[in-house]
């Protein structure tokens, strides 16, 4: 009977059962569907990234750092900071970063969230002197640059600790997990300049951008200054891998207590040298990979260590990729790249590929969008993307492998400017990367260069690139594609002449056996001005 009624129904009810069946499973399947997508974004994050939720003042930022390893991005509820400008000129070495990130005179607790910002507007007297400050700062480490291409060691002897193996040699031992997403390695090796690149030439290595503790080491022991007796020293050069000590513990779920471990037991250990006790570490260089504001944490911050914060280390000189601006014993010095030559030949060969290249792009830039809604990125992007002719590349490093050279030296080869936002700090090893590929970079943030590598670049930033301040962006005064084009070529070609000629040599490192005899790289021209420092 049953059988005989079911076959009796009418289609309509049929059609209309099977609507119901099939509404009722699709709410089904969204639900298990957002619940699985819930659930795999919860598992990538953990996998891949950092979350982590900072303080600083009345201001809340939830932030995650991701698997590009200086990025951080971050969602903030209050007002955002800004990078203010000490308004104090008295004793900038001395000043540590304190107190509310908003109030005039104090440095934001979270310096990877913000960028800096000079505002010389309005003849306002203290951020005047706050300007005057650092470049009466640029002017002295200037003043100290050696005009040598040769080391003039009688009396001026460089000695190398040889520490324990925890404090260098042990840390690269973590390269395997030193971040969850990679093994770092290949990058590792050859004395830090990582495996070779067939594919870009000879002197071209897949060289790690936080490398330079280890290239720096390998060069200086090898350096003809070097002494075995302490008591011929001018030099001593603590070679500490702190900023990889720093990133192998940054992605793991570690106290800083943990964080800070080793760094404090180098400072005990360097307590017990004679050396140090005679200066109390004044005659002391440490080479550190990473940027300044890594090795100052402070306040409820998780990020990086204190290390330059403490007492014990205000003496020493710190030779950093970014220097923080208001300490006098900071000295920037390049980025790494991945270009190592070992002759005079393999700088002139490439030389001679620069000039020669067909720069078919006018315009090109190599990042990503950051989050932060104070970054001018978005801007250029939109620019860059919507000009016409296809004359701005932009290479979308949310996408593309960026951190292999491969990447974007041949985009850069190609260009004629290049550019260079802040991204998560002031600097870029970008900036370099373009630089030595005959691009002439475009900085929107004076913190980015002019502020920061007085002993490898010329006082005339004008001579090796264009300046388009960031707060023209940010209030659309400015459309950055239009301006460059009115720049000429033979203004354009003057820039990259002498960005090649004069600049390129100086923004190398060579590699561990280089013979350079005619040109200084990055490596001389940093011991050279050390070794005449009074």
């Amino acid at each position: 009977m049953a059988v005989s009624m079911y076959r009796k129904r009418s289609k309509s009810s049929k059609k209309q059962e099977a609507k119901q069946s099939y509404f009722g499973f699709t709410i089904l399947y969204n639900f298990l569907s957002r619940i699985s997508v819930l659930v795999f974004l919860i598992i990538l994050i953990y996998t891949w990234s950092s979350l982590s939720t900072i303080i600083t003042g009345n201001i809340i930022h939830v932030c995650i750092s991701t698997r590009k390893l200086n990025s951080l991005y971050c969602l903030s509820a209050g007002t955002h900071p800004s990078f203010e400008i000490p308004t104090s000129t008295n004793n900038y070495s001395s000043i540590t970063p304190q107190g509310n990130a908003t109030e005039p005179g104090k440095f934001p607790d979270t310096p990877y969230l913000v960028t800096s910002r000079v505002d010389n507007n309005n003849g306002d007297e203290e951020v005047e002197n706050g300007v005057k400050a650092i470049e009466e700062q640029l002017h002295i480490q200037r003043s100290l640059r050696s005009g040598k291409n040769y080391a003039t060691c009688d009396g001026q002897g460089i000695y190398v600790y040889d520490l324990p193996s925890k404090f260098n040699k042990g840390v690269v031992a973590h390269c395997h997990d030193m971040v969850p997403w990679q093994d770092l390695c290949n990058y590792f090796t050859n004395e830090g300049l990582g495996e070779p690149i067939a594919k870009l030439g000879k002197g071209w290595y897949q060289t790690h951008q936080y490398s330079l503790e280890l290239i720096f080491h390998s060069r200086v022991l090898k350096h003809p200054c070097r002494v075995h007796d302490e008591n011929a020293a001018k030099l001593f050069f603590v070679p500490f891998y702190g900023g990889l000590d720093i990133l192998r513990w940054h992605f793991k779920n570690v106290s800083n207590d943990v964080k800070d471990s080793l760094g404090l037991e180098l400072v005990r250990w360097l307590e017990r040298q004679g050396p140090w006790k005679r200066n109390s570490g004044k005659d002391h260089v440490f080479v550190l990979g990473k940027i300044s504001w890594d090795f100052r944490r402070f306040g409820n911050s998780s990020w990086g260590t204190r290390l330059l914060e403490l007492d014990k280390m205000q003496n020493p000189i710190k030779l950093l990729i970014e220097r923080q601006p208001w300490h006098v014993n900071d000295i920037g010095i390049p980025h790494p790249t991945n270009f190592h030559p070992h002759s005079d030949n393999d700088i002139i060969a490439w030389q001679v590929k620069m000039i020669k290249s067909n720069r078919k792009n006018l315009v090109t830039f190599a990042g990503a969008a950051r989050a932060d809604k104070d970054n001018i990125r978005s801007i250029l992007i939109d620019q860059c993307t919507s000009y016409g002719n296809g004359k701005c590349q932009f290479l979308n490093c949310s996408s593309v492998k960026c951190d292999e050279a491969e990447s974007f030296i041949g985009l850069f080869v190609e260009s004629e400017l290049c550019l260079q936002p802040p991204g998560d700090s002031p600097t870029r090893k970008s900036f370099f990367d373009s630089l030595i590929s005959g691009c002439i970079p475009v900085l929107f943030d004076p913190f980015t260069a002019y502020y920061q590598y007085a002993w490898h670049l010329p006082q005339d930033h004008g001579k090796y690139s264009v300046f388009i301040d960031k707060k023209e962006l940010t209030q659309m005064n400015v459309n950055v594609m239009e301006r460059l084009a009115n720049i000429s070529s033979r203004e354009r070609e003057n820039m990259r002449r002498y960005v090649i000629y004069e600049l390129f040599p100086a923004l190398v490192y060579g590699d561990y056996n280089s013979e350079l005899d005619k040109f200084q790289d990055a490596f001389t021209i940093t011991v050279n001005n050390l070794l005449e420092r009074g």
